[in-house]
Order: structure tokens, then C-alpha cells, then sequence
């Protein structure tokens, strides 16, 4: 009664094709119910799905975690120093970036015994291309005062300290100089000082190659 009842249910196409037999009417059923399930399945994943979106970055934590770049410029190579004077080794040293006098001098072997350094800062960093000399006696600092190796001396802009290191001018002549400038608004030539009070052709004739108008 039960297979009366399916073959009932069944399509008169499906009767007639397969011959109602109950093998055939049970596979086609196992068919249909393996479609059914199926399609199901594909339709529930086919239906939206919330999505999470990722968490943003922001930029101060990004640049705090990424670790910093390093870029090498002309100045990062080595440097060449010229170390000379009272050292052991004197010569051209190639020594590394930011590197001190001291490095140079360890560098050309260390300083000669009994050579004075006074005047030498062991803590200062070199640069390339320099010279560090070592035991040279220290060039006096600049008085001021000219004379015949500085060149002629500007009659128009020199000082009274200035005219002050001529030979043979003083203090007293020296101011007599520049009040003759300010009174007649400059040297035209190098003829006028012989109008300054207190220089004579003698005197003239020392300063003629040491002045310029």
C-alpha cells in the first residue's frame, strides 16, 4: 500500500519512463533529495556575510615601530688627513667619519717625546682634506698694526690704530691723518700727506710706498 501510494505522486512521465518499479522510483527519489540539499547548501553561501574590516594604523604608531632608515651621503666614506710635524709616522692617514685629532695622532704613531702640544685640541673633529700639524710654533694672534708685508695701507678707511703701526707715525701724527681726511672728505692721493701736519719730505718719503689714496 505505502509503494501505491509514492507511485501515485509520482509524474505520469516518470511512471511511464522508468516503469514504476520501486528500485527505480527509490534512486530517483535519493536523486532528488541529494539536489534539493544541495542547491540549499549553495544558496546559503551565495547570501551576504558581514565583513570586519582590519584595524587602521595610525600614522605616529606606524612610524614609531618602523625602524629608521640610514642614508649614506658624501661625508659617510672615510677621510684622508695629513698628519705632520713632530709624530712618529708623519703622513696622509685614512681614518673613519667623525673621527678626532687624537685618532690622527694615534694614527701616525704618537707624538715624538718632549714635543709641546699646548696649543694642539686633541678633541676636535676633523674634517677631510685638513692638516694637523704637530709641534709647530703658534702664530701670534694679529696686532692690528700695519706695515710694509700687509700691503699698502688705505689712506680712505685705515684707522688711527692702523696708521698708528706705520713707520715713523705715532699716535699724535696718526690722529693728525684722520682729522685731515674728515676735513677735506678723503685722500685724492697719496700726494696730500704731505699737507698733514707733522710729515716732512723725509717722512714722506718713508711712507710714499706703504699708503694707497
Amino acid at each position: 500500500m505505502r509503494w501505491l501510494a509514492v507511485r501515485e505522486r509520482l509524474p505520469l512521465w516518470l511512471q511511464t519512463r522508468c516503469g514504476v518499479e520501486p528500485r527505480t522510483v527509490a534512486a530517483v527519489s535519493v536523486v532528488l533529495v541529494v539536489a534539493v540539499g544541495f542547491a540549499a547548501q549553495q544558496f546559503g553561501a551565495a547570501r551576504p556575510r558581514p565583513v570586519t574590516a582590519p584595524a587602521v594604523v595610525a600614522p605616529a604608531a606606524a612610524a614609531l615601530s618602523a625602524p629608521p632608515v640610514v642614508r649614506a651621503g658624501p661625508g659617510a666614506g672615510p677621510i684622508l688627513v695629513d698628519v705632520s710635524g713632530k709624530v712618529r709616522a708623519p703622513g696622509v692617514r685614512r681614518l673613519p667619519p667623525g673621527s678626532r685629532v687624537e685618532d690622527a695622532l694615534a694614527a701616525a704613531g704618537g707624538v715624538r717625546p718632549g714635543t709641546d702640544t699646548a696649543g694642539l685640541n686633541r678633541a676636535r673633529v676633523l674634517m677631510d682634506g685638513e692638516q694637523v700639524l704637530v709641534g709647530a710654533p703658534v702664530p701670534p694672534p694679529p696686532t692690528g698694526r700695519a706695515g710694509p708685508a700687509s700691503g699698502p695701507l688705505s689712506l680712505a678707511t685705515a684707522t688711527a690704530e692702523q696708521l698708528d703701526g706705520l713707520p715713523g707715525v705715532g699716535p699724535v701724527l696718526a690722529q693728525h691723518i684722520v682729522d685731515f681726511r674728515t676735513a677735506r672728505g678723503g685722500f685724492r692721493s697719496v700726494e696730500e700727506l704731505r699737507q698733514v701736519n707733522g710729515i716732512g719730505e723725509r717722512r714722506f718719503a718713508d711712507l710714499r710706498e706703504l699708503v694707497r689714496p
